[in-house]
């Protein structure tokens, strides 16, 4: 049945893994999507995702304001998922989470529309983390600009395209070993990339209250190690861990950075030393995936679904082929924050 379409809005960083995700949402909402991406041909394949012209990229670089207002025309809301892991170049954290989110606000405010900005668990503008102190910055400015706007901050995101258990799954293949940094003791609360978007789709169309920062995790707090522990299991594998002090990690890292596609960066080693969780404050005030009346998945519902691929025969180990459940087909434990 052919979705009538209302809204425009406008989402940046619409092409990464968690934009392919917040688009379909919306997409499914009736809302017309403006992808704005640096290079929009990278995200033409979220159109079947939408009747025809439902869902358009348009070439947009935080770094050049205009590009943002133009993005912007006409528009009902905008949402900003851009985000970076490591830097390269001019693509570096104050550019794009200090001084982009500013720029999409300010754009924003003066257009009078509403804005969902994606943060992440950790922000805070005092730590030794660039990333994290950046992703704060961005918070700050965003609020100064558009005080009614929704900031999201998710734990570490997981789904079939995530660069975390996909690496690790992809690493146990081939390595003996699996390290861990620290002894794998740092706790996360993993959460599903689609629940992460449905969030994104609420608060575009205003079902949760705005001028708040909302924690997103899933139902379950792991350590490190704990997770890498289900991934093997899911990818029938038996592995040994090594674990890697910090400060070995740090000195690693600081050589490794300079490599084509480091898989590791000292600012990623000062990171990993703080507990990625939902705070006692936002799980009291409500600010969690409570507001958004959802229930998130754990982990177990959803690896085996994407995972079975590293499995030693794929999906035909164990004498048979991995029933794959549908999310809320396979969703159990607790509603979690």
């Amino acid at each position: 049945m052919a979705i009538d379409t209302k809204e425009t809005v406008t989402v940046f960083g619409g092409s990464g893994f968690i934009g392919r995700y917040v688009v379909r949402a919306l997409a499914k909402r009736g809302h017309r999507i403006r992808v704005a991406s640096r290079r929009p041909h990278l995200a033409y394949h979220l159109q079947p995702n939408g009747n025809l012209g439902q869902i358009m990229p348009v070439q947009a670089n935080l770094r050049f304001p205009w590009s943002v207002e133009r993005a912007m025309e006409g528009a009902h809301h905008v949402v900003n998922l851009v985000g970076i892991l490591s830097e390269s170049g001019q693509q570096n954290f104050d550019a794009l989470q200090a001084e982009g989110p500013r720029v999409v606000a300010e754009a924003a405010a003066r257009a009078g529309i509403g804005v969902t900005q994606m943060s992440a668990i950790g922000a805070d503008t005092g730590s030794r983390s660039d990333y994290a102190r950046t992703k704060a910055e961005g918070e700050a400015a965003v609020l100064s600009a558009v005080p009614g706007a929704r900031i999201l901050r998710p734990s570490i995101v997981f789904g079939a395209e995530d660069q975390f258990f996909n690496r690790f799954a992809n690493m146990a293949r081939f390595s003996p070993v699996l390290p861990l940094l620290g002894g794998g003791a740092t706790r996360f609360q993993p959460v599903f990339v689609g629940d992460v978007a449905e969030a994104v789709a609420k608060a575009v169309d205003g079902e949760v209250a705005g001028g708040r920062i909302y924690e997103l995790g899933g139902p379950e707090v792991l350590t490190f190690r704990e997770m890498m522990e289900e991934m093997l299991r899911v990818v029938d594998r038996k592995r040994p861990f090594v674990s890697i002090p910090f400060g070995l990690a740090d000195r690693l890292a600081g050589f490794a950075q300079h490599l084509p596609g480091a898989p590791l960066t000292p600012d990623q080693v000062v990171q990993l030393q703080v507990d990625n969780v939902v705070s006692d404050e936002a799980v009291r005030e409500g600010r969690t995936f409570e507001a958004f009346d959802i229930r998130p998945h754990t982990i177990d519902a959803i690896l085996p679904t994407y995972l079975v691929r590293f499995r030693p025969m794929g999906q035909f180990t164990r004498g048979g082929p991995l029933t794959q459940e549908t999310p809320q087909e396979s969703v159990r434990g607790p509603t979690g924050v």
